[in-house]
């Protein structure tokens, strides 16, 4: 057969191929290499790294893994392995872990945002983000099997990125391997580390080596830090925008609702220190800021990364975070001794806040069984202030790893015969609903469905319960309202669940033109005498 024709008639009934034009036919500017061979300028690809539907899409975690390390990525995940652990199971079901690293990006000025993965993957990211606020553009680099295997992506991802290197509009761009980059081993190591002035961020975010969004901000936070560490090193840096504090400075590690740095800035006042920037940052200067500090307030425990970066430059880590009169009073202590406050004055601050923060938890006392669930890192932190607010809290599962900075939360609520869970699977969320029966369950959108078609008020966790001031006195009472609000919903679900009893679930389900109809019993067959019954009949004589 002559391949380097269009196949017609009979070649085509022969081949099996349904061809609808000539595109095929059209020369390509490789033609004559070997598929392993790679145009001058681009680093070689294994083409067996992209076997399968020719993107690598659906080859499946295992395949991606093997290919990627067989592609020169080893050390990357194994990184990533070491600061991720996922143990005891694979990893917990979530959004693609790329959203978290994309989200840091998107909210930081002066920064573009270049994917390079999967069509349908980058549709999926940039339709997340914006939906959840971002009003910045996402760059995309599209690939196809024959740029994976000449090296022609890299090649345009480089291109990319000088095009976008403008220093008036820009002080970064960071570019993102997904997981078909990942695997097929593009190696973003090779781009330049300043352009124009511009720093530019490659980081590999794949579904297989990341196990979640909320590690994967980690990724690009650590990718930063450890991009302002360097520079720092170097020589002199440029100041950040908003004035200095002349006090020593605690730096936040993790998102936190706006009003928290605010209201732990005054939490620290008495100590003579003062709040520093929040880790992720929102714009690069305040990365210099952030390692200038004098301590490190790990608020959210699983930024192994950005701790690491910390350390290198000689910042002590303190876990927890002051939510509630224990977890305040606790954190004062260890923030204290981090900076070398002296006990007078740790205890200044303690007579300060504590009083209020003890008024404000029993003026909104709440009264409930509840399960939390979440994935965004904060989950023990919201569960020992529901317990000091009054609440019966039986189980906590995080989709986050346990780390040294997650213990004095995990002591504290293991103390109160609490079930922590890290890496907690969506499977294992139902079952603590099932095993406690709680008045009110609060977790993933699934483990909320799950409450709410059993007659259960629930809350889901992202947007109801994190968005919220979580820190000290502000803190201590402002989950009770929607908590309050929500468990007095009770009674309507009971309402609605006899209303509608037996409607929209199992034969009555779907669409109907006339009224619905129980299919009939099974028939059994006697074994006996081989006689067919049907129903009950059936029951009582096998």
């Amino acid at each position: 057969m002559d391949l380097d024709r269009p196949q017609t008639g009979d070649d085509a009934v022969t081949s099996s191929e349904v061809t609808y034009d000539d595109v095929a036919s059209v020369p390509m500017s490789n033609d004559g290499q070997s598929s392993n061979e790679t145009p001058s300028g681009g680093p070689s690809i294994d083409p067996a790294t992209i076997e399968g539907d020719g993107a690598g899409c659906h080859a499946g975690k295992d395949e991606l893994k093997r290919a990627a390390e067989a592609a020169g990525k080893s050390d990357i995940l194994a990184q990533y392995a070491e600061d991720y652990p996922t143990g005891p199971h694979d990893q917990p079901q979530s959004m693609c872990p790329a959203f978290g690293s994309l989200r840091v990006g998107l909210r930081m000025r002066r920064t573009a945002t270049i994917l390079s993965g999967s069509a349908c993957c980058v549709y999926g990211l940039t339709f997340t983000s914006h939906f959840y606020g971002a009003k910045r553009t996402v760059g995309y680099v599209p690939f196809n099997s024959e740029t994976l295997v000449t090296g022609k992506l890299f090649e345009d991802i480089r291109d990319a990125v000088y095009k976008l290197a403008d220093p008036e509009k820009y002080d970064a761009v960071v570019i993102t391997n997904l997981c078909v980059p990942t695997a097929s081993g593009v190696p973003l190591r090779l781009l330049p580390k300043e352009i124009n002035g511009v720093r530019i961020i490659g980081i590999d975010v794949p579904g297989f080596g990341v196990p979640t969004h909320a590690e994967a901000k980690d990724v690009l936070a650590g990718a930063m830090l450890h991009y302002a560490r360097t520079e720092a090193e170097l020589g002199p840096v440029a100041a950040p925008a908003q004035p200095r504090s002349d006090k020593p400075t605690v730096t936040f590690v993790g998102e936190m609702f706006p009003a928290d740095p605010v209201g732990i800035g005054q939490l620290l006042a008495p100590m003579g220190l003062a709040a520093g920037p929040v880790v992720p940052t929102r714009e690069w200067r305040e990365l210099y800021a952030a390692l200038d500090c004098t301590a490190v307030a790990a608020i959210h425990p699983f930024y192994t990364a950005s701790f690491r970066e910390f350390q290198a430059a000689g910042r002590p880590i303190v876990g927890s975070a002051p939510v509630g009169y224990d977890g305040t009073a606790a954190w004062l202590d260890a923030i204290g001794n981090a900076c070398g406050v002296s006990q007078a004055d740790i205890d200044a601050a303690k007579d300060a806040a504590l009083p209020a923060i003890k008024g404000a938890l029993s003026a909104t006392p709440i009264d409930g069984r509840i399960t939390l669930s979440g994935y965004e890192g904060s989950e023990l932190l919201v569960a020992r202030l529901l317990v000091e607010s009054g609440a019966d809290v039986r189980y906590v599962g995080t989709a986050c790893p346990r780390t040294a900075w997650s213990d004095p939360d995990r002591e504290w609520l293991e103390s109160k015969g609490i079930h922590v869970q890290y890496r907690a699977s969506l499977e294992q969320d139902l079952a603590a609903f099932e095993e406690f029966e709680p008045d009110l369950a609060i977790g993933t959108t699934p483990v909320v469905q799950k409450a709410k078609e059993s007659g259960t008020p629930g809350l889901y966790f992202t947007n109801l319960i994190s968005a919220r001031p979580l820190m000290g006195p502000a803190g201590a009472g402002s989950l009770a309202q929607v908590i309050n609000g929500a468990l007095a919903n009770q009674e309507r679900f009971d309402s609605m669940r006899a209303f509608f009893e037996g409607v929209g679930e199992g034969h009555t389900a779907g669409v109907w033109e006339d009224t619905p109809k129980a299919p009939p019993a099974p028939k059994k067959r006697r074994k006996d005498k081989g006689q067919v019954v049907q129903g009950s009949t059936a029951e009582a004589g096998v």
